[in-house]
């Protein structure tokens, strides 16, 4: 549940591009639509870890701690840099350690569940 909270963020990013590319809100309107256009495809793919995920397919558990850790990534980049702002880096940090640690715990149980049922 939580991966698919954060592929509707995703989307809801990209409606906030969309208005920005209508509006005339972007320095680059090439920047700005190919930036929607991959914040989409992110989006759809994070939904799809999270509809895997909750069908108990190993490949959504997989796709889901590496958007963790992308996560983790950006949340490191918004702490450093020109423009730092801890509190943004803390907002993305915590959620992405919390689900990257739900995370691991479900890839252990399904182990131990995969393991039981070849005995």
């Amino acid at each position: 549940m939580l991966v698919g909270l954060e592929g509707l963020g995703l989307a809801a990013l990209t409606v906030r591009e969309a208005i920005a590319i209508a509006t005339g809100d972007t320095e680059s309107i090439g920047s700005a639509v190919a930036l929607a256009a991959l914040t989409l495809v992110g989006a759809a793919a994070v939904v799809a870890f999270a509809v895997a995920i909750w069908l108990g397919q190993s490949w959504g558990r997989s796709g889901g701690i590496v958007t963790q850790l992308l996560i983790l990534a950006v949340a490191l980049g918004a702490a450093t840099g020109s423009f730092a702002d801890p509190s943004i880096a803390w907002a993305l940090a915590i959620p992405a350690l919390i689900v990257l640690v739900l995370l691991v715990l479900a890839v252990r149980d399904a182990g131990r569940a995969a393991r039981r049922q070849d005995l």
